[in-house]
């Protein structure tokens, strides 16, 4: 049960619409994967098996690098290796030139290399060897007598603060990635700074997190929301519904944006009772208190309130496991009446035009965290159909990046 000063009561629902109780939400077991044949390789694998075993021959590349059909194609992929092997400096490029706080500073105009040194307390030569790396990365771009401003990929961050508050916190990334043999060999014991900042991924008890253990990550899932927001609010239309429901709402910034967008929308929050304290000052101070109810609680053993008809879940599955996503998803689907609708909102493993960022970014890091992985929308389109939901679709969004859509109806 929630303490009265971290609850507040939700509408009640009529009988004939309201939702099965928590108590009717199935157990889930968990089942060993059944094992099936590996079928023979096709004609077309072992062609590329053995095309690609000819490729991995040191005479085929030098062949192909002087071949002028094969060269520009072996130079290319020379290069991809090769950013492979640098990416760890690149990624420290950009972190130093947010550290030192160059992208706003030169969004006041081109600088000198004397006055860029001056600006981050360097020696020319350092400040001359950062520029360079920043250019050649297209952050910055040289300018005419010997000046340095803005480059594509550099002018958007200017005052970015949600993505350059991703920057710095990368730094526990770095240093948990170090060593990443060990990482994936890791036992039960293992612990990393990504593990101690996140400090719900393994506290056997969530609900009992005090708000100064939950201060630093509540701030930067704040600061990095807004764009998800933004690309979910113009995705689906909010408008046809009465009352929104986000679970896992952290400090509200999503509902503050949806109120901002839908002022006759009434609005619930549910996360664990600190974070349900720091969300109730946040959203009061938006001007929404009188539109919404903050409850503390934990969503893996709590019942969610009801009397909302559309509810989220804007980046928090990909935060843990199977069997604990199901039982969520069930209660989600406890919480909504007869035409309710679930919005899931994060980067979705295999996203074309992305793969990288769910089977590669997110893979490791949430292995670095300790909880969780990246899933397919095929995969929670049937967790989905599993916990109760009638149908599901994936709406497309601006930025498919950062932001999967899947919505569920009951």
């Amino acid at each position: 049960m929630n303490p009265p000063e971290q609850a507040l009561s939700a509408p009640t629902v009529p009988a004939s619409d309201r939702p099965r109780a928590a108590a009717d939400v199935t157990p889930v077991s968990p089942v060993a994967p059944a094992t099936t044949p590996v079928p023979d390789p096709t004609w077309y694998e072992r062609i590329r098996d053995r095309w690609y075993k000819l490729v991995a021959t040191d005479e085929f590349q030098r062949w192909s690098a002087r071949f002028p059909l094969t060269a520009p194609i072996t130079r290319y992929r020379s290069r991809k290796v090769f950013d492979l092997v640098s990416g760890f400096v690149y990624t420290q490029t950009l972190y130093a030139c947010v550290e030192l706080d160059l992208f706003d500073y030169l969004a006041e105009g081109a600088r000198t290399v004397e006055e860029i040194a001056e600006h981050g307390d360097m020696a020319i030569a350092n400040a001359e060897r950062l520029l360079n790396a920043a250019v050649s990365l297209r952050l910055l771009m040289k300018r005419r007598h010997g000046r340095y401003g803005l480059g594509p990929l550099g002018a958007p961050l200017v005052r970015n603060v949600g993505v350059t508050a991703l920057i710095r916190h990368h730094k526990m990334a770095y240093h948990d990635l170090a060593d990443p043999v060990s990482l994936l060999r890791q036992g039960s014991d293992f612990r990393t700074e990504l593990s101690r900042y996140w400090s719900y991924a393994d506290a056997p008890r969530p609900q009992a997190i005090d708000d100064t253990r939950v201060a630093a990550y509540s701030e930067i899932m704040a600061a990095t929301l807004p764009p998800v927001a933004h690309d979910v609010l113009d995705a689906y239309d909010l408008s046809k519904h009465d009352c929104l429901l986000d679970v896992g709402g952290g400090e509200g910034m999503f509902l503050s944006l949806v109120g901002a967008r839908h002022h006759h929308l009434q609005l619930q929050l549910f996360d664990l009772p600190a974070v349900a304290s720091r969300a109730r000052t946040r959203l009061e101070q938006a001007g929404l208190g009188d539109r919404v109810q903050c409850v503390g609680g934990n969503f893996h053993a709590d019942s969610l309130p009801t009397g909302a008809d559309v509810c989220s879940l804007v980046r928090v599955l990909l935060d843990h496991d199977d069997l604990s996503v199901l039982r969520l998803l069930q209660r989600v689907r406890a919480a909504l009446p007869k035409g309710g609708v679930l919005l899931i909102a994060e980067a979705l493993a295999g996203a074309k035009g992305a793969e990288t960022v769910g089977d590669a970014y997110f893979s490791f890091y949430l292995l670095a965290m300790g909880k969780g992985r990246a899933r397919r929308a095929s995969e929670l389109h049937q967790m989905l159909q599993t916990a109760g939901f009638r149908k599901s679709r994936e709406l497309p969004t601006r930025f498919p990046i950062q932001t999967g859509l899947i919505v569920a109806e009951v």
